[in-house]
């Protein structure tokens, strides 16, 4: 638990949120999947604001933050945009930014990694040295 609360007081410092992984099974790997869990978690990262009962809605805590999404899949991107509808990228925008307070998202995804000329994989690194350039 301790060093949840070290992270969480580093994350407080930052400015910026980074998470790179790759996409198994249409979801980021159980490790990172676990570490959102445990510190992107409420009460520090959202509460809720009670409406009646036991029901409510999320107040992000997290509002002045930014977060940069590098993402490798497997799939071709038609697979994912088209059969899959985009599965990853709303639940990690919608099920964790946004209820933390996060809208000022950067999500760079790289499709089809395992099957990619070297000149294309050079090309997803060169994306990711901008992105990470421009933050």
């Amino acid at each position: 638990m301790m060093k949840f609360l070290i992270i969480e007081k580093e994350l407080k410092n930052c400015e910026t949120i980074v998470l790179i992984a790759p996409i198994w099974n249409f979801r980021m790997p159980a490790i990172v999947e676990g570490w959102i869990d445990k510190v992107l978690s409420p009460p520090w990262a959202y509460t809720f604001k009670k409406l009646v009962g036991n029901y409510g809605y999320p107040i992000g805590n997290l509002k002045d933050k930014k977060a940069i999404i590098f993402c490798t899949y497997g799939s071709p991107r038609l697979a994912i945009t088209t059969f899959f509808l985009n599965l990853p990228i709303r639940r990690l925008k919608r099920g964790v930014f946004h209820m933390c307070g996060i809208y000022n998202i950067v999500y760079r995804r790289y499709f089809a990694v395992p099957f990619v000329s070297d000149a294309k994989r050079k090309e997803f690194l060169d994306d990711v040295k901008k992105t990470a350039n421009n933050i």
